[in-house]
Order: structure tokens, then C-alpha cells, then sequence
């Protein structure tokens, strides 16, 4: 990784600013899955333990812009003390005076919580005015929010015009380093699984993939549009029409560079999503009032064989309506197989890695992505605001 990383400043007496991801899902004021507090705890300790002073900043939720009870980070703040075993103060806002106070009384190793950022407009509005607010109360700048990484707001990219060095977090640089493998130097066979509902969501990826993998192997309903490209109709299975021509086109790329675009032969399918009475079939067979909603047994064991003669494996997106536990059985199979593979696995987040905790693989898998969307970008290639603001080790400290 060529930018700096928390391990390369000395946070000792220093005001540390670290942006986390604590946009935790709530229901009625209580935190029901703390995984993304817990993937921040290293960076907080370890800054902690050296005695920085520690203020750190998230979103929660979307508020439009305003302050909302349903979307305070209170809770979080609470959940936050009870793993650090120490106490957590939080502020009543994100800028302002109050929050200059309790800054300048923070002594080392001692912590504050901001109060939701997306509260105001400006944050994902990258203001500048906002984000020199932010940067004022601080010396160092932390980024430590991978699943924020792809937004250009105040607090992941704006900030950095007026707070330096602007380092990664440990979760940061480890999202960075186990994603940059699937994009230079990866072992071969590289097989790239891509699912989900929509061709159109995930266009970049699958170009990428094809300068990457050697195998491509796609479910989720986004399967029916390369299946209509080739001919194939699938009943009443989901099908995006109007890209149906660039499906035909990524299959000519993939024919013209020698990857294989493997897709299901056989499949569930269902009157409806809400079906209990789900069948199997061939995709070329399915009768004309039924649709695709998850992948055979055939096409699992199809792909499980792949899988397992692969160096490297990267996973973005479930092979069916796997909230639907009768059409969740093609989403475990491939979490499963990923997990029983001896190669360098990632699970891109979302869906994928709901999956894997779900299947109760997670610990299997080398790298399972806190970033759904952030993810997503990082490996279609794109460059992402959040890293992109980070200083580069060239720079000095």
C-alpha cells in the first residue's frame, strides 16, 4: 500500500480524528449486529494505548440532512464503552463549540463520539466550510471507514485539504491490501463469481474481470439477461431487457480473450418469489408462467469443480433470492465451496458477505469486505475518493 498508515504516525498527546463506519443496523434504539464497531476496535485501541486522543466520527442511517432521534449515534456510543471496557464520551453534535470543549478536555487515551455527521447537509455535500470544521479540532486524520470510502463527503475526502497526514486505519489498509490482490499479481486459475439482480449494477465489474479471471461464473438473476443474449429464454424470469446487446457484447469479449463466461444449466423456479412449492429444471425448459430464483444442482456442482482447482476466487453477489430460504441453497453452496477451496478467497460485501456469516463460514474465507458499494468500485477499477485523499508515503509524515 503506498499510503501512510496508522502504524506510520505516533498518535501519543496528539487530537487523532478517525472517520469509522459505525453505520450499524438499529431496531428500536438497539444496535441488532455490532460487526462494524468491532471491525474499528484495533485502530481505537491501538490509538488509545498510545495515548492519543481520540475523536471519532460517523454516519448513521440517512436523515436527509437533519437531526433525527432514530438516527443518533447514542446507542452506539453506549455499545462502544462496553467493548472497550473504558468510558466513551459523546458530544451532542459533530462541530460547533460544545465540541471544541470536549476536544480540548480529552487528556490521552481518552475518546469522544461525535454525533451523526449526515445531521448536516454539508457532510455529503463535501462542503468546504464544513470540512474545515471538522479538521479544526484535530492534528492527524484517520480514515478507517472502507464502506464510506467510495463517497466524496467532508468527512472522507474533504477533510483532508485541512488536516495532515491523512493516514489509513488498520481496517482501511487491510481492505486496501487484501483487495489489491485481486488486481495485481493474483495466483491463476482466477475464478470470478458475479451475481445479484442486474446486469446494469455490476457492468464495470464484469469488464474488469475480464482483463483479470479466467473463469466467470454468474448467477443471481442477472443470469437470464446473458442466457436471452444467447438465446435462451427463462420463462418468467427477471430479464433486463434493454441490456441485453451489451450482454451480447461481454460474452464477444470474453469469447475474444479466451474467458470463460460459465451461466446456469439448470435451476428453482417458482411462480413467485413467495412460492413454497419451488422445482428444479433446466434453464432451456422452464415453462413459460415460472421464474428463475436460484441456481440447480447441476450448475452448483458445475461450479463447486471450478472453484475448487482455483488460486484465487473474488465474490460479488448472491446466485439466488437467498432471503428466501427455499432459494438460499445456490448462495451456501458457493459460500461453502469458497470456504473448502485452498485458494486466496475475497467476498466482495452486501449480500456476499451476509452470506458467508450466514453459511457460518466467515473465519474460511481469506477476506470477507466490510464495503458493499465501496467494494463494488474498488474492484471494477475505479479509484475511490477516500483512499484517493489519503497521504502517500512519498510525502513524508
Amino acid at each position: 500500500m503506498n499510503k501512510l498508515s496508522l502504524s506510520d504516525i505516533d498518535p501519543a498527546g496528539r487530537r487523532i480524528f478517525m472517520r469509522v463506519d459505525f453505520n450499524v443496523p438499529m431496531k428500536d434504539g438497539a444496535i441488532t449486529d455490532d460487526a462494524r464497531i468491532q471491525a474499528a476496535l484495533p485502530s481505537i485501541r491501538y490509538v488509545l494505548e498510545k495515548g492519543g486522543r481520540l475523536i471519532l466520527a460517523s454516519h448513521l442511517g440517512r436523515p436527509k440532512g437533519k437531526p433525527s432521534s432514530k438516527y443518533s449515534l447514542k446507542p452506539v456510543a453506549r455499545r462502544l464503552a462496553e467493548l472497550l471496557g473504558r468510558p466513551v464520551e459523546f458530544a451532542p453534535d459533530c462541530v460547533g463549540r460544545a465540541v471544541e470543549k470536549m476536544v480540548q478536555a480529552l487528556g490521552g487515551g481518552e475518546v469522544v463520539l461525535l454525533e451523526n455527521l449526515r445531521f448536516h447537509p454539508e457532510e455529503e455535500a463535501n462542503d468546504a466550510g464544513f470540512a474545515k470544521q471538522l479538521a479544526a479540532v484535530a492534528d492527524v486524520y484517520v480514515d478507517d471507514a472502507f464502506g464510506a470510502a467510495h463517497r466524496a463527503h467532508a468527512s472522507t475526502a474533504g477533510v483532508t485539504a485541512f488536516l495532515k497526514p491523512a493516514v489509513a486505519g488498520f481496517l482501511m489498509q487491510k481492505e486496501i491490501e487484501a483487495l489489491s490482490r485481486a488486481l495485481t499479481g493474483a495466483e491463476r486459475p482466477y475464478v470470478a463469481i458475479v451475481g445479484g439482480a442486474k446486469v446494469s449494477d455490476k457492468i464495470e465489474l464484469i469488464e474488469n474481470f475480464l482483463n483479470l479471471a479466467d473463469h466467470i461464473l454468474i448467477g443471481g438473476a442477472m443470469a437470464y439477461t446473458f442466457l436471452l443474449a444467447k438465446g435462451v429464454s427463462a420463462g418468467r424470469s427477471l430479464v433486463e431487457t434493454d441490456k441485453v446487446e451489451l450482454a451480447k457484447g461481454l460474452l464477444a469479449q470474453s469469447a475474444q480473450k479466451g474467458i470463460l463466461i460459465e451461466l446456469p444449466v439448470d435451476h428453482l423456479v417458482a411462480a413467485s418469489m413467495d412460492s413454497m412449492v419451488p422445482r428444479i429444471v433446466r434453464v432451456d425448459q422452464t415453462p413459460p408462467d415460472q421464474m428463475g430464483l436460484d441456481i440447480g444442482p447441476e450448475t452448483i456442482r458445475i461450479y463447486q469443480q471450478i472453484i475448487m482447482r482455483a488460486r484465487t476466487v473474488v465474490w460479488n453477489g448472491p446466485m439466488g433470492v437467498f432471503e428466501n430460504p427455499k432459494f438460499a441453497q445456490g448462495t451456501f453452496a458457493i459460500a461453502h465451496a469458497i470456504a473448502a477451496s485452498t485458494a486466496f478467497s475475497i467476498v466482495g460485501g452486501g449480500d456476499s458477505a451476509a452470506a458467508v456469516a450466514q453459511a457460518g463460514v466467515e473465519s474460511q474465507v481469506s477476506h470477507v469486505s466490510t464495503g458493499g458499494g465501496a467494494a463494488l468500485e474498488f474492484l471494477s477499477g475505479r479509484k475511490l475518493p477516500g483512499i484517493e485523499a489519503l497521504t502517500d508515503k512519498k510525502e513524508g509524515r
